[in-house]
């Protein structure tokens, strides 16, 4: 199963088990990872990988496919082993400490994996008592999570009868099951319709309130900008940018103030005095009637509007907006691939 890590001589080693499992330091940090290196023949699927997530917080790990993400997750949570570098996740070594480390984890893969030949409730029922959940309270969370993620209908067929995102949901529970002390999330609403994403971000949103860590690799910009308190960008197996979603539109091209004219035929003289102003980057939509201009800060915002009103031009409305984190993805990954194409020209 893609969800549980499992060893023949110790029930612990599944992963998604109980927050209080050992006892590790507290480092204010629930994962460390520096220089992690994975080789795959001649394939570099990570090449010196550096992560930090805060405990308690949601860190998203965006890339293109290939990029390496699932790949540094499966290191993480012990299923491979890195050819360098070093990982501590909940305060134990990913080397060292695997059991420990494994009793501390949740990890819901990319497909999702169930015994179909149980039940709903027998699937999570039965990894609540292999994380040393007791009776009671394995049927209780089991029962609870069915309700979360509104499989309590189906609660007593076999998963074999359920539709696909029935099924992706049956994973997602059992991965919480043990209210772990990280959650790992490898793509993990891929192919559901809205209202159970929503439910998904909902349930994890609840998690991290509680204290739990999760570190979340997607496809969708808006589930990273949903969830994630900073992103991590992979491409190639290196991390190329880092921080919060606020930091890394920053870097992209601030914000652009959009401006309306009392009479739209006026656009091209306001972007040309702009320009005679020394404001540059002004750009016309004739369809949408409105000039964009591009702006790093209030001051170039209060410079335009009072040269237009020097000017006399009459301004209808104004808005400013930040680049979508689908545009500040595509800067980044476009600016990496033209890096390492000029670097293989190079070579």
């Amino acid at each position: 199963m893609t969800q549980t890590v499992t060893a023949p001589t110790d029930r612990g080693q599944r992963t998604g088990s109980r927050p209080d499992s050992g006892n590790a330091p507290d480092s204010g940090n629930a994962v460390e990872a520096r220089g992690i290196v994975k080789h795959f023949g001649a394939t570099k699927a990570l090449d010196g990988v550096d992560l930090t997530v805060k405990q308690g917080t949601v860190l998203g790990v965006l890339g293109p496919n290939g990029a390496g993400k699932t790949t540094l997750i499966r290191v993480l949570s012990t299923l491979i082993k890195p050819d360098a570098g070093s990982a501590v996740v909940g305060g134990f070594d990913v080397l060292r400490q695997p059991k420990q480390l494994r009793r501390t984890i949740g990890l819901t893969g990319q497909y999702a994996s169930v015994d179909e030949l149980l039940s709903g409730y027998e699937n999570l029922y039965l990894i609540g008592r292999l994380l040393d959940l007791s009776g009671r309270d394995a049927k209780a969370r089991a029962t609870e999570l069915l309700e979360r993620f509104s499989l309590t209908e189906a609660a007593k067929r076999e998963a074999k009868t359920y539709s696909g995102g029935m099924r992706r949901r049956l994973d997602l529970a059992a991965s919480m099951i043990g209210r772990p002390r990280v959650l790992y999330l490898d793509e993990p609403t891929t192919g559901l319709d809205p209202r159970t994403r929503n439910e998904v971000w909902a349930e994890v949103q609840r998690m991290v309130g509680e204290g739990t860590t999760v570190l979340l690799t997607t496809q969708y910009m808006e589930e990273a900008e949903q969830l994630a308190d900073d992103l991590t960008v992979i491409d190639r197996g290196r991390v190329i940018a880092a921080g919060s979603v606020a930091g890394l539109k920053a870097q992209v091209g601030g914000q652009t103030l959009q401006i309306r004219a009392v009479d739209a035929a006026e656009l091209p003289e306001m972007a040309h005095c702009l320009g005679e102003a020394g404001i540059v980057g002004a750009s016309v939509s004739t369809d949408a009637g409105l000039l964009a201009v591009p702006i790093t800060g209030d001051e170039q915002l209060t410079a335009v509007i009072g040269v237009l009103g020097t000017r006399g031009f009459g301004v209808a409305g104004i808005d400013t907006q930040v680049p979508s984190l689908d545009e500040v993805f595509l800067a980044i990954t476009g600016s990496s691939a033209v890096a390492a194409a000029a670097k293989e020209s190079q070579a």
